[in-house]
């Protein structure tokens, strides 16, 4: 580092200025011719940039050329007689050959109207047409082994509706079914209702759950909304049969009620099977054994639907049935609510079961009985399509399904 000029030494000779001075600039300057020379590589960095500002160079040239050379665009002047020079001339379509239809000539007529040739229409005399429409009640006659649900899945309908159609044939009991009964299978599932004086149509829509409406648009029950008047007291005769589409209602007892040894009269209005007095007697196991040598469902089970609280064993006329549990006999004959030979057994405990449609009746009133004794023999009297044991139990006075008991 230099000094400021104020502090170099005066005593300071020319000749050691000189030296020091020779020795700076020795110190700055390349030393020999070698020193004065590039490195490649920054050589051809130079060339590289060289070559690139001329084509830089070039190409402002060659765009400057282009633009002095262009023709010049038409004045806006010029446009509309341009435009007015381009003309369009519209083709006419290719016209479609069109190949002329032989000629026809028509039969010549042997008489007046009359051809003598040609395809004829023919009328067919046989043809079956259908004797029912859609909306009418049809006919069906109960035949041997026919059973309420058979007949309703023939017919597409429910099995109560085949019972609500046939009050007058079933008194809600489906065992009323016999062969040679003449039933009315409705269209659609309902009921059938007969009109009697003093109904209105909002009640007997209600009693069976659908809208007055509903009554008087079915097609052959012949009702017009706009001369029914009203509704309370409609204009429908008395004995009219009204279909009711839809229709459903709660069913009544089908005669079988609870028969205590303690009051057995009770059953007389079963028939004539109710027994008088009866004396204390044995009691049941409160278990039970089947009713019966086969084992197996024949017409019925349990189905508190359609009013059937009990099941058909399947058996042979005159096969034995078994008391299902010990008790005391409480009726022992007829019933008039279509089971025909009926016994039923009060079992002491709550407990009663009931044999229906019997052949035979082994058993008296007031008599005990022991578990799996013979009380009878199976048949198939009262309202019955064939042999068979109808078999009910309840537990203090309600049904339940045998099926969950009997073993």
């Amino acid at each position: 580092m230099s000094l400021p000029i104020s502090e170099i030494p005066a005593a300071e000779d020319a000749a050691t200025t000189n030296e020091a001075v020779t020795a700076n600039e020795t110190a700055i300057a390349p030393s020999s011719p070698a020193a004065k020379r590039t490195s490649p590589w920054l050589d051809r960095a130079l060339t590289a940039l060289a070559v690139l500002a001329l084509l830089i160079l070039a190409y402002v040239a060659w765009g400057y050329w282009q633009r002095r050379t262009a023709p010049a665009a038409p004045s806006a002047a010029a446009l509309p007689a341009a435009q007015s020079t381009l003309t369009f001339t519209p083709q006419s379509p290719t016209p479609t050959a069109v190949v002329d239809l032989p000629p026809y000539d028509l039969p010549a007529l042997s008489a007046p109207g009359v051809p003598a040739a040609g395809v004829p229409r023919m009328v067919q005399l046989h043809t079956t047409l259908p004797d029912f429409s859609a909306f009418q009640v049809r006919s069906y006659e109960v035949k041997k082994g026919d059973t309420l649900y058979a007949i309703a899945d023939q017919f597409k309908i429910k099995p109560q509706t085949i019972m609500w159609g046939n009050a007058d044939v079933f008194f809600d009991n489906p065992d009323f079914l016999s062969v040679g009964a003449k039933l009315r299978i409705l269209p659609v599932d309902g009921a059938l209702y007969r009109w009697a004086k003093g109904d209105g149509l909002n009640g007997v829509a209600k009693y069976f759950k659908v809208a007055p409406e509903d009554i008087i648009g079915w097609p052959t029950n012949n009702l017009n909304a706009d001369t029914i008047g009203s509704f309370n007291s409609p204009n429908i005769a008395v004995g009219t049969v009204l279909l009711i589409p839809g229709g459903v209602r709660e069913f009544r007892a089908n005669g079988t009620s609870v028969v205590t040894r303690k009051n057995p009269g009770v059953a007389r209005i079963m028939g004539a099977g109710f027994c008088g007095t009866v004396t204390a007697g044995v009691n049941g196991t409160g278990t039970f054994v089947w009713p019966s040598t086969e084992h197996s469902i024949s017409g019925y089970t349990y189905d508190p639907g359609i009013n059937h609280y009990g099941i058909d064993v399947a058996g042979q006329l005159g096969n034995p049935v078994y008391a299902a549990d010990s008790g005391v006999i409480v009726y022992a004959g007829w019933n008039d609510y279509g089971y025909g030979n009926m016994i039923i057994i009060d079992h002491g405990n709550g407990w009663q079961t009931l044999y229906g449609h019997l052949s035979v009746i082994g058993v008296n009133c007031g008599q005990s009985v022991m578990q799996g004794g013979t009380i009878g023999n199976i048949g198939s009297t009262g309202r019955s399509t064939g042999p068979h044991l109808h078999f009910e139990m309840s537990i203090n006075g309600a049904h339940v399904s045998p099926l969950g008991y009997v073993h």
